[in-house]
């Protein structure tokens, strides 16, 4: 069976087509991009599109295997129908609709309690007689927490399903709020903090598999933008949320306020069926089975893949790639500096705005409204940074965009990043300078920010196809494991160097790594055509076609057996249904 990072669904197991022959799904570039991306925190190691009209391929330590279907009828499978009311892009548009916010809604909650801990700190250092880095552990346990959860639980959808894995796992990580609202000692927050985002991990690294199982094609671009308004927002608005709850109840009611809108995420997402279209395959294929007492019936997701061989697939070939692959070496280092100049950011600003322009914790954190406004007009911005893309020189062979007409866009936010950066460097002191200038370098600073971690991700998935979903896992633990721990150095880098001159040596430190994605951009074919894992995924890619080829063909002609059957029956004479030429033995 295919393995994934976290639940992949199939674009449209309703299009299964090929299953009939009778319809064909096409993808423009914008949909087919999406599309793989929608495994960036899961580990599909295929395509929907490679996936419909093909058997069941199963990955082994050595490779790709095809898996046997002696045993499976074609008429006897179970499919999602165009018109099927169980598949969920069949569903009513307001109800897709509301799935889609409440999913995104989830998603915002989990990101924004990993930065509202950070305006408490000032109650945190007094109450438990301790520095501002010691608590920014707090924070750096819980971006390692996400790290770590992304890769172990985002599997178990692929077991068990997105919503129980999403009920479960939400549960958890809201009643593990409760001891750090409780708390005596640091430490207990730091260490529970952690094990909260493990389980807070399934919104990064599911949702976006929900927001494809619920998007049709056409529109999927819109809904993956839309969607992103909540994970990048999420750790902009957690300081300004935070830092008025702190400031008119202290901190031990930012935690309570997150508790509560936790519980309310967990009422909304009781209203969210099951997305993930294999899930929903598997139990309609169990109850045609049930019903009928014909244990043949089957679905093409029936193989079982155990957890430990998941997990084993999960922890190994991320790590492997990283180790082998020189495009995620320099990938890796960009976008992990960026992160963790982010993550920077919920230390600097504090310094800036609290202890030396004197604000209050609540009002210093609307400072990050630059930020979130910069993240808007990016995600806005894409249609047209997509008519830009898809401007770009095609591929000969494929006639699709190259994965290098990404790499245009990442350069135009790492410029935007260092500018932003440099420019809240040098007007965020003295006080002379009004404090809505340095604010307003943050819109350049949180643009560059989402096209570098949109599009490096964008870049990631049509380099490397069927193993994006790993080299994307990849990345985001290291930015995560560095966003997290870089914040550590913040407190004591300010107050050592001044505002100015870290931001200034932060701000050079981006300026450094533009070439990177420019490199991408100019040379990146070159590079791609040199790696030996793209080679592979070129040859895999070439066995797949062949399968579904195949696969196609077999099911035309077991289509037009019944057809003549039935034609057969209108004459008069005796239907014979079309029996497979082997021996079929219960699934």
């Amino acid at each position: 069976m295919a393995c994934h990072v976290a639940g992949h669904s199939p674009r449209s197991a309703s299009q299964s087509l090929s299953h009939h022959g009778s319809h064909q799904t096409h993808f423009d570039d914008a949909d087919d991009i999406y599309h793989i991306l929608e495994r960036a925190a899961t580990l599909d190691c295929e395509t929907a599109a490679e996936r419909q009209a093909r058997e069941p391929i199963s990955y082994t330590r050595t490779g790709t295997s095809i898996a046997s279907v002696a045993s499976r009828p074609p008429d006897l499978e179970v499919i999602l129908e165009h018109g099927d009311a169980e598949n969920p892009k069949n569903w009513p548009l307001w109800y897709r609709s509301w799935c889609i916010a409440v999913i995104s809604f989830a998603t915002w909650v989990a990101t924004l309690y990993s930065t509202s801990f950070t305006a408490s700190t000032p109650g945190l250092v007094v109450d438990f007689h301790s520095t501002s880095t010691v608590v920014t552990l707090g924070m750096t346990t819980y971006l390692l927490g996400l790290a770590a959860g992304s890769l172990v639980v985002a599997p178990m959808s692929e077991i068990y399903g997105r919503r129980i894995v999403y009920l479960v796992c939400l549960a958890i990580w809201a009643l593990l709020i409760v001891p750090c609202g409780l708390a005596r000692s640091l430490t207990t927050i730091i260490v529970v903090r952690f094990f909260g985002a493990f389980f807070g991990a399934v919104m990064i690294s599911n949702a976006p598999g929900s927001i494809v199982d619920l998007s049709n094609p056409e529109y999927l671009a819109r809904s993956m933008s839309l969607f992103g308004i909540a994970p990048l927002n999420g750790p902009v608005t957690g300081p300004i949320i935070g830092g008025f709850v702190f400031q008119s109840m202290g901190w031990r009611w930012a935690n309570w306020m997150v508790l509560v809108i936790a519980a309310f995420t967990f009422v909304l997402m009781l209203t969210v069926k099951e997305t993930y279209p294999p899930a929903i395959l598997k139990r309609k294929a169990a109850r045609q089975r049930r019903q009928t007492q014909d244990p043949r019936w089957w679905c093409q997701y029936d193989q079982r893949v155990s957890t430990l061989h998941l997990l084993r697939v999960n922890l190994s070939r991320p790590l492997i790639l990283f180790i082998t692959e020189p495009i995620l070496w320099f990938m890796n280092i960009w976008i992990s500096i960026v992160y963790g100049i982010l993550y920077l950011c919920f230390v600097a600003y504090p310094v800036v705005f609290s202890e030396s322009r004197g604000w209050g914790p609540g009002v210093s954190g609307l400072a990050f409204s630059g930020i979130g406004i910069g993240i808007l007009i990016a995600i806005f911005a894409e249609p047209l940074l997509r008519r830009l893309i898809n401007a770009q020189p095609r591929d000969p062979d494929t006639g699709r965009v190259q994965a290098e007409a990404q790499a245009l866009v990442m350069a135009m936010g790492a410029v935007s990043t260092a500018l932003g950066q440099l420019g809240f460097a040098w007007t965020c002191l003295p006080q002379s300078i009004h404090w809505a200038i340095p604010i307003a370098f943050g819109i350049p600073f949180g643009f560059g920010n989402t096209l570098s971690f949109i599009y490096s991700s964008n870049y990631l998935a049509g380099a490397y196809g069927i193993y994006s979903a790993s080299a994307l896992v990849g990345n985001a633990v290291i930015r995560s494991v560095i966003g997290g721990t870089l914040p550590l150095a913040g407190p004591s880098m300010y107050r050592a160097l001044t505002p100015q001159w870290a931001g200034t040596l932060l701000g050079l430190l981006e300026v450094i790594t533009i070439p990177i994605p420019l490199v991408f951009w100019r040379y990146g074919a070159r590079i791609r055509a040199r790696s030996a894992v793209i080679r592979q995924l070129r040859e895999d890619q070439e066995k797949i076609e062949v399968k579904r080829t195949s696969h196609r063909n077999r099911m035309t002609t077991s289509q037009s057996i019944d057809t003549s059957a039935i034609e057969k029956s209108t004459t008069g004479h005796t239907i014979h249904r079309p029996q497979p030429a082997f021996s079929m033995s219960p699934v």
